[in-house]
């Protein structure tokens, strides 16, 4: 199942929907009154929160709707989850030919890491699947790309054991850790805040729920203005997804709604001979195979 949140044109009122093709979503709202539901449906921080009850009423809704479908072309879709209640979790380093480039690019002899890296996006950052990245060159000019495989939480959990981490997934969805690499930089060598800068957390365009895919084999892909950068595969992951949420869960309760984005793999911007950085007038293009594409121009303030 397709989950997404749309916004339908000439309204600042966003609604939840399943996406029943490439062009056309079903009002979720809508369907539980027709339905008689009281379960709270009109986020998707509420479907993630409302458990089986509301996953039992989703399928019966994709099985027969009641209601007409709406076409995408009336509608614009934004990020599944428009603002998480906290920080979006990122891991660093979680290919192994990212690990190298970084390490030719910095000139360090870093060992393999026996845990992962973790660091944060703020919920300010988040963006929409097809909404303008903002680029400011009085901040920085050293915008780079960061193809990720999204993972939301459905279940709460703390000490989660590897074995019953996948439990706790509600769904998946596209990222771009997209980085101002030179203020990553500046700042101690801390990563926030050269990843936190608004807009830079697209994701979409959709949640596609757990029971719909299998994450340990789908194909990444960024491209910059037609170009590929990025071309790799969840499976060559170093920290799979069962680790990554018990190690991230250890003395940390995750919390329906929590989203982890899980890595990218090699072919970034900065670590290639010349650096190569985004601009104005740039698409970005980030896809995982079974989930979805995004597409995001590069703008300015």
């Amino acid at each position: 199942m397709r989950l997404v949140t749309y916004q339908p044109k000439d309204t600042n009122e966003l609604k939840t929907g399943i996406l029943i093709s490439k062009d056309e979503v079903i009002d979720i709202a809508a369907e539980a009154a027709a339905r008689g539901s009281v379960l709270a449906v009109a986020t998707m921080l509420d479907i993630i929160d409302g458990g089986a009850p509301v996953m039992n009423l989703l399928r019966e809704i994709e099985a027969s709707p009641k209601t007409e479908a709406i076409l995408l072309n009336k509608a614009l879709l934004k990020a599944p989850i428009p603002r998480t209640r906290k920080n979006v979790f990122c891991v660093g380093w979680n290919y192994l030919e990212h690990f190298d480039e970084g390490a030719a690019k910095l000139q360090d002899n870093r060992e393999l890491p026996k845990w992962p890296v973790f660091f944060s996006k703020a919920p300010t950052a988040i963006n929409g699947p097809y909404d303008v990245i903002p680029y400011d060159e009085s901040v920085s000019v050293q915008l780079d790309w960061e193809v990720e495989l999204g993972v939301v939480i459905g279940k709460a959990g703390k000490n989660i054991a590897e074995a019953d981490a996948m439990s706790h997934i509600f769904g998946y969805t596209v990222i771009n850790d997209v980085t101002w690499r030179d203020i990553q930089r500046r700042h101690g060598g801390q990563w926030d805040k050269g990843k936190s800068l608004d807009g830079t957390c697209p994701m979409g365009p959709c949640i596609v729920t757990a029971d719909s895919i299998d994450p340990t084999n789908l194909d990444v892909e960024c491209r910059v203005s037609g170009v590929t950068k990025q071309k790799s595969n969840t499976r060559h992951m170093y920290f799979k997804i069962p680790r990554l949420i018990h190690d991230l869960s250890i003395g940390q309760t995750l919390e329906p709604g929590d989203v982890i984005s899980s890595g990218t793999p090699e072919g970034v911007g900065y670590a290639r001979t010349p650096a190569e950085f985004m601009k104005p007038g740039d698409l970005l293009e980030t896809i995982v195979d079974g989930i979805g594409t995004m597409r995001n121009p590069i703008g300015s303030y």
